[in-house]
């Protein structure tokens, strides 16, 4: 944590070598000692250490100085720090003019030179100003601090890519935060160029691409080596189970993450039915910790990177990246897992972003403080985001097309939900509109029978229904059922034209699909069971048999 500031002034060479010196002796191990012997310098730095985030304590001002007065100096500092503490270093002639700027600049104290000895006449007298500061005193945050509008789709479009990489920041409404509205001030943003994204360093981004604020924290965007064993496309469940067994298991591995790790799972308040955690666990906290092992056995990992096709070269996949770099690998796991379905309803894409969610509960559940919020679908991701939710909003209701959860949701989350007063399930029920102006205000709901419609105040609309497959981007003739989920195994060999392109005298291995030496793991595989837990059993089960495809090549 940064240290806060002691800034001393004083025109006199010799005297402001004299009290810094008995500053350090005494404040050095909590307070960080500034001092000049010039005004118009001291102005001029105030600036600076207000962009870089820097907190002054105390000012000691001479009085007596050729390019200003000490009280005009004070005067001019409490612009940038009207909450610091003020001591005027005064000759006896000049009490009068202090006394009177205990009232013009707000004063808190005033010396009278020499101050010897300081332990009588100059620290009890700080001592007690500065423990007086310390008691107000709130660290600023130190970190990635994002400037934006809360109903603004660039901004969580930051925030959640962010959050999902397990990235600190704090978020500063321009809307409602002093502390914005200075951060723009200090460093010339105009307000419709936001969002801006500051960083420790004191540097800026206005309106970042999710690239470039990838690049500013250091995510690693490009492959060390040219061939690998194995490259794991989505680092999901799946994916990071694949990594993490990889890499223990000797083999060349690389990860590649279109987005953030995690998948579905990474964005879970709550996942209470995974073994081993009977308190239950954060998406987020599963996440960093897989991430750390994975990296941990040697592999590689690169986010946000997107791969948009695969090919094949003999026995080698080239895999073309966004940027139109290739990468060759002897084999490949596809995990990049599902995406929420969009909510076909009126209005709702005009406010995705704000006030509209697929998923992002966690991302979004403080600007949901003491608002009404509505949640669609009724799975676990669903069922975790309500109790999540509960926590900020006033109520908090989950739409579902059937009567009850039963059929779609763990029982311990039905249990929870029953027993949370603000949670209402509205069965039979589907959204048909969003409607606000600049961003989500409210709902039109009707019963499924067609019997009744309703308008509803909304603060926020989260969307967690059905299950699509990311495989559109997948241009090789592998096998998908009718909905887009990769077919592995012997169902992967239906079609008459894949068992013409199947050239080996083998069968394909239980998760390998049409393509020799291309698998699938995890909710992108077809009839692939939709649990934490299966996921990374299949993920590490794809490293096995990749063992055995390499072993045949």
């Amino acid at each position: 944590m940064k240290r806060p500031i002691i800034f001393a002034i004083d025109d006199d060479p010799q005297v402001i070598r004299a009290i810094a010196r008995d500053l350090r002796s005494e404040y050095k191990k909590e307070y960080r000692i500034l001092s000049t012997d010039s005004s118009e310098e001291a102005l001029q730095s105030l600036e600076e250490l207000k962009k870089q985030g820097e907190e002054v304590a105390i000012f000691l001002s001479d009085q007596r100085m050729p390019e200003m007065l000490g009280v005009e100096f004070l005067q001019q500092a409490k612009e940038f720090y009207p909450k610091s503490k003020k001591v005027l270093l005064t000759a006896y002639s000049d009490i009068d003019a202090a006394i009177k700027a205990i009232n013009d600049v707000q004063l808190d104290y005033y010396l009278t030179k020499p101050w010897d000895p300081p332990k009588e006449k100059l620290y009890p007298v700080l001592n007690d100003l500065l423990d007086d500061w310390q008691s107000h005193y709130i660290p600023d945050f130190e970190g990635i601090k994002i400037v934006g509008y809360q109903y603004s789709p660039k901004s969580h479009e930051v925030k959640d890519f962010l959050a999902g990489n397990l990235i600190p920041y704090q978020w500063l409404d321009v809307q409602n935060s002093s502390k914005a509205c200075e951060l723009l001030e200090l460093n010339d943003i105009a307000e419709k160029d936001l969002p801006a994204v500051f960083f420790e360093d004191n540097s800026y981004l206005v309106s970042p691409s999710i690239s470039s604020i990838a690049q500013k924290v250091g995510m690693k965007v490009e492959a060390t080596n040219q061939l690998y064993d194995v490259v794991i496309i989505g680092a999901g469940p799946a994916g990071l189970a694949a990594g993490v067994y990889g890499g223990s298991e000797g083999l060349k591995t690389l990860l590649i993450e279109k987005r953030a790790p995690g998948g579905q799972a990474g964005t879970s308040s709550r996942i209470e039915n995974y073994l081993g955690f009977p308190n239950g666990l954060s998406g987020s906290d599963l996440t960093r910790r897989a991430i750390s092992q994975a990296k941990r056995m040697g592999n590689e990992f690169l986010s946000p990177v997107e791969v948009t096709d695969i090919q094949l070269q003999d026995h080698y996949k080239i895999i073309t990246l966004s940027d139109g770099s290739e990468i060759r690998s002897k084999s490949i796991i596809i995990s990049t897992g599902v995406n929420y379905r969009k909510l076909e309803a009126n209005g709702v894409h005009n406010f995705t972003g704000a006030g509209v969610y697929y998923g992002a509960a966690t991302t979004e559940a403080n600007t949901c403080q003491n608002k009404d919020v509505y949640i669609v679908g009724g799975g676990n991701s669903a069922g975790q985001a309500a109790m999540y939710l509960s926590n900020f909003a006033r109520n908090v209701y989950i739409a579902i097309r059937k009567p009850d959860l039963s059929s779609s949701m763990s029982q311990y989350l039905i249990d929870q939900i029953d027993g949370t007063e603000n949670i209402e399930l509205l069965g039979e029920t589907v959204v048909v509109e969003a409607c606000g102006s600049d961003h989500l205000e409210a709902l039109v709901l009707e019963n499924t029978k067609g019997e009744e419609r309703r308008k509803v105040d909304a603060g926020a609309l989260f969307i967690f229904i059905g299950n699509r497959p990311f495989t559109e981007w997948i241009t090789l003739d592998i096998a998908k059922n009718e909905k887009g989920f990769i077919e592995t195994g012997q169902d992967a060999m239906r079609r008459s034209e894949q068992k013409k392109s199947w050239k080996l005298k083998r069968e394909p291995f239980l998760l390998e699909t049409s393509t020799p030496g291309i698998f699938a793991a995890g909710d992108v595989r077809a009839n692939a069971m939709n649990r934490v837990a299966s996921a990374v059993g299949e993920g590490a089960m794809a490293i096995k048999l990749v063992h055995e495809y390499l072993a045949t090549v």
